[in-house]
């Protein structure tokens, strides 16, 4: 049975939403939704750039204490309040995941507190990792179990 770990930021929000930063399922690591936030001195930007780059800052240290990094990524999902601020992101969005772009979904809606401009969640698997074996009559069409 693969081992389950939680992995925190120390972030406030974890604890009063009871959520993790990271999950990680042997093979397989969720980042929920990370913004902007400098959790160790509580501030954020006000710029959508800055506040991209400080997400992925984020994420790249809970992908690191769970044994992962950006060449894991497998999905992508950003979130803004407003569209037209999306493609400012993309130099920062392309640096780290280049080499290996995921797949991805932007999607506009509202975020928990007014001064988050975008949140970002993020899902892996580690490379390397043999895939599952599939089972029953799905596994002679190539259909997953």
């Amino acid at each position: 049975m693969p081992e389950r770990r939680w992995i925190s930021s120390g972030s406030r929000f974890e604890a009063e939403m009871g959520y993790s930063r990271a999950v990680v399922d042997g093979d397989w690591v969720f980042v929920s939704g990370t913004t902007g936030f400098d959790y160790a001195a509580g501030t954020i930007a006000e710029d959508v750039v800055a506040q991209c780059e400080r997400a992925l800052d984020n994420i790249a240290a809970a992908l690191s204490a769970a044994g992962f990094d950006f060449g894991d990524a497998l999905r992508v999902r950003y979130i803004l309040p407003r569209a037209e601020d999306f493609a400012s992101c993309w130099p920062a969005l392309r640096a780290r995941f280049g080499a290996a772009p995921p797949a991805a979904t932007m999607l506009v809606a509202g975020l928990a507190d007014p001064r988050m401009r975008i949140e970002i969640e993020f899902t892996g698997r580690r490379r390397g990792a043999e895939a599952p074996a599939l089972r029953g009559p799905e596994s002679d069409r190539g259909m997953p179990p």
